[in-house]
């Protein structure tokens, strides 16, 4: 069986399975377009019904008026002077119609007409009903009328409009109606195609830095108008968000590579140190005490190297945001006050004095574990680099922008350069080589911060001293305020 070539799969023009929609109706773009469409018809629908309502409408209303307002007259008119004045009101109304538009016929139960300008009862008016549409013989010539029967005592009558007119009105704006509706769906077809177009032109950067990605190119980014940082429609935030994205996720890779090549380098001597150990101890140890210490130290090389990997595992689990789940309202005066106590101790043995401040309570909401764990290893950098008779404080406060945490010493502080890249994993500064550690304290600081939406921030303790000291800030936001996923 042949092999099929392999090679980059293009991402613009998928394959069409069996029972798939059209590529067409797949599209966002035409969808909008579609929903336009439909929204733009029914808009123009009702604004032709409102029309068609206010004039075609009106005047059938308007005739409809005129008429039961005519028979009624006429029925007033026969009560007060009886059948002759009925009579003779219908002839003074046919001598006023110049437009002969009036309808007017007075029969007798036998069908004898008294009065009137029809001929003879039309056959469509029925026995039962009061309004008619019909057509009717009328001044010689064949009309529309609408017609409104009335019975009286002995007699039957008939008042009506002729409607040829309006009828011949009516024809003509039922034409422009759909003349209109016509190009009212021309229109919004064209609009929808120029919708759908411009949702296809602003969403082409974004799929073309999608499919450079995808491809291995992690230099794209999506491409931002000049004022679309200032003004931000949907678009540019869009673009912004993955961009600020795409960034996070080149720092990350770049973290693990740095976290590669630091491992092979870092790690590599620990563990050459001990396997030399135990080797030389196999080879030298003339007495079981000086191979039981040898053993001794191996495994301490091999703890210090595993304490290594455990900081690398609590600062993926914290740079991944694994650790949100964890997250519960906490009481940070109280993590302060363990941390500070388990240090106080050994701030004491080597004559050095931990001061606090801190307010009564600091709500928050956060991994309390983590937290206690960047605290430590603050107040551990703190002691270790502070001589003896030096001060340590760890401070507390909260002020509209959030909660500060922070931990000074009165040691050599850090150079410019240092602390640029003092929270780089495995990073050690020349003062601090031959001192005990990984160089995976602020690291794990740092990680934590970001994990609660913070941030971590450098200084000297004592400007213009010397030496300086080192103050460490550990900025959150306060109880109440969003974090990352909120």
């Amino acid at each position: 069986m042949s092999t099929p070539p392999r090679g980059p799969v293009s991402m613009t023009r998928p394959i069409p399975r069996p029972g798939q929609p059209p590529r067409l109706l797949q599209s966002a773009g035409f969808r909008f377009a579609l929903l336009f469409v439909g929204i733009f018809s029914v808009a123009a629908a009702f604004l032709v019904a409102v029309l068609w309502w206010a004039t075609a409408g009106a005047l059938d209303r308007q005739t409809i008026a005129a008429i039961r307002t005519d028979a009624s007259a006429l029925v007033e008119r026969y009560r007060d002077a009886g059948a002759q004045g009925l009579i003779d009101a219908i002839e003074e109304r046919l001598a006023l119609d110049a437009e002969a538009e009036t309808i007017y016929l007075l029969v007798n139960t036998q069908g004898v007409r008294l009065a009137g300008n029809l001929t003879a009862w039309p056959a469509a008016i029925a026995e039962e009903g009061v309004w008619f549409r019909t057509r009717i013989l009328h001044d010689g010539a064949t009309a529309e009328a609408r017609i409104h029967r009335r019975d009286l005592p002995g007699l039957r009558l008939l008042v009506g409009r002729d409607e040829s007119e309006r009828v011949q009105l009516r024809l003509l704006l039922t034409e422009g109606v759909a003349w209109s509706l016509g190009a009212v769906l021309l229109f919004a077809v064209m609009g929808a195609a120029v919708i759908r177009r411009a949702l296809q032109n602003r969403m082409r950067p974004v799929v073309a830095t999608a499919q450079g990605i995808a491809a291995g190119d992690f230099s794209q980014r999506v491409p931002i108008s000049p004022h679309g940082l200032e003004y931000g429609d949907e678009f540019d935030r869009l673009g912004a968000t993955m961009n600020a994205m795409l960034d996070r996720i080149a720092a990350l890779m770049a973290g693990m590579r740095g976290v590669a090549d630091a491992i092979a380098h870092d790690l590599r001597t620990p563990i050459a140190r001990a396997r030399g150990k135990l080797e030389g101890s196999l080879a030298t140890a003339a007495t079981e005490e000086e191979l039981r210490a040898a053993v001794e130290e191996g495994i301490a090389d091999l703890d210090n190297i595993t304490r290594i990997f455990q900081a690398l595992l609590r600062i993926a689990e914290a740079e991944a945001g694994a650790r949100r789940a964890a997250f519960a309202p906490i009481d940070l005066c109280e993590v302060l006050r363990d941390a500070a106590e388990f240090y106080e101790v050994m701030a004491e043995a080597r004559e050095q004095t931990l001061e606090t401040g801190m307010p009564e309570r600091l709500p928050l909401l956060g991994d309390r574990d983590l937290l206690l764990q960047a605290v430590a290893n603050l107040l551990d950098n703190a002691i270790k680099f502070t001589p003896a008779g030096g001060v340590v404080r760890l401070t507390a406060r909260q002020d509209e922008q959030g909660i500060e945490i922070a931990v000074s010493d009165s040691g050599p502080g850090l150079s410019p350069e240092d602390r640029a890249r003092a929270m780089d994993r495995f990073f050690r500064a020349d003062a601090s080589r031959n001192l005990p550690g990984s160089g995976l304290g602020l690291a794990l600081v740092r990680a934590v911060a970001q994990l609660h939406a913070g941030e971590v921030m450098l200084g000297d303790a004592m400007p213009g001293a010397s030496p300086p000291g080192l103050k460490v800030s550990l900025l959150l936001p306060g109880a109440g305020r969003e974090g990352p996923g909120e």
